[in-house]
């Protein structure tokens, strides 16, 4: 297929677009490096240096003989994503290109209108040149777990069946959203459902949860190819940031009670779920909702599951329970279902200690590199 890959520089985008070529896609790579600039901006630098997209298709040609088109621009300049669209119609289009950071979206007022305009606009943006260009192609949008919130009930995966007085009616499941970023990423789904039922348009968006690791199939051949990979707490996931916690003897920061629950995911489940989302796609006039996660941890569940191998490997963990920078629940329930992909195929790689074991080594490798500066920031909400 030939699939575009919008926000192909970041975290997932990069191993996404490597995934799909190697696979023998034809695969073309957006981005505008707003992340790169927007850590920079906060003096925030990953794990290791990361080559510009150029550089980094060449090294992926030379170790794969797959290719990857690479275009930079700011997909929300109507001129720029037009000219994409109408030139490389694309069946197939991977929907990261957003501000990605909560943390980020509460730093101040600038952060926030960045972040609605970006992330909105950008989505808009995709739907009308689908509509324009390509009006059969499979939009797979990358959402968030985060916008269900912690209801106390059950979620679903996307949708909701009610009775009210005798009736019966079938609703997207309400959305609570914990910070601005996340609020985006509901209007986008709106935006989407909208969308679907006015031109019936074909939509997969999965509700992902926080994804840890560095190490895909394709990275594990050349470490250039790494994904950037942060470990600050603006754009850092927190099972990613107690691993660099742990190297350094930086006491792993647990928020509160630390009861915090959330569905987790290896690096590897996101590719195999996008891929399963392509090879599947729902249909013209539907907006599939699948919940994007293997299996659920508190946060003090992960901060032990760290101690207990980083021990083993003589990093003397220590774990600080510190004041809660945002306002959330810290106990609470939470019952995500996760079926659909399963249903499709998908073969999941769980949080082992050996797991824990090989991504610790990876980091020692790159230990020199790190800031304690970059790690807290006590960005407060």
């Amino acid at each position: 297929m030939k699939v575009l890959v919008l926000g192909v520089d970041g975290y997932l985008g990069w191993p996404t677009a490597m995934d799909l070529a190697n696979k023998g896609h034809e695969v073309w790579g957006i981005d505008n490096y707003l992340r790169r600039d927007l850590s920079r901006n906060l003096d925030i630098e990953p794990l290791y240096s990361i080559p510009n997209l150029s550089e980094r298709v060449r090294i992926f040609k030379d170790v794969t003989n797959k290719e990857i088109t690479i275009r930079i621009g700011d997909l929300v300049n109507w001129s720029f994503i037009s000219s994409i669209f109408h030139e490389f119609k694309p069946d197939v289009i991977i929907h990261y290109a957003e501000q990605p950071s909560a943390p980020y979206s509460m730093l101040s007022r600038e952060a926030t209108i960045l972040t609605l305009n970006n992330n909105i606009q950008v989505t808009a943006n995709v739907i009308f040149a689908v509509r324009q260009y390509s009006p059969e192609a499979h939009i797979i949008k990358l959402g968030t777990m985060g916008e269900y919130g912690t209801p106390n009930i059950d979620i679903e995966e996307g949708w909701l069946e009610i009775v009210h007085n005798g009736r019966k009616g079938k609703f997207l499941f309400p959305r609570q959203a914990g910070s601005l970023y996340h609020t985006t990423k509901i209007m986008d789904t709106d935006l989407l459902w909208f969308y679907v039922r006015m031109w019936d348009m074909q939509v997969t968006d999965l509700m992902q949860g926080p994804v840890y690791g560095l190490l895909t199939d394709e990275s594990m051949l050349d470490h250039r190819l790494l994904p950037i990979f942060n470990y600050d707490e603006v754009f850092g996931t927190v099972l990613n940031r107690f691993l660099v916690q742990a190297v350094i003897g930086y006491p792993l920061t647990v928020y509160g009670k630390g009861g915090q629950t959330r569905g987790y995911l290896n690096i590897k489940d996101t590719l195999n779920c996008v891929r399963l989302s392509m090879e599947n796609p729902p249909g013209l006039g539907k907006l599939r909702i699948m919940n994007q996660l293997t299996e659920t941890f508190t946060v003090n569940q992960l901060a032990e599951m760290v101690k207990a191998v980083g021990d083993t490997m003589g990093l003397n963990v220590r774990i600080n329970h510190i004041e809660n920078p945002r306002k959330e629940a810290e106990e609470h329930y939470y019952n995500p279902k996760h079926t659909g992909l399963l249903e499709l195929g998908l073969e999941p790689n769980f949080l082992t200690n050996e797991s824990i074991h090989k991504m610790l080594d990876t980091i020692i490798y790159y230990k020199d590199n790190i800031q304690k500066s970059s790690i807290f920031r006590n960005i407060k909400w």
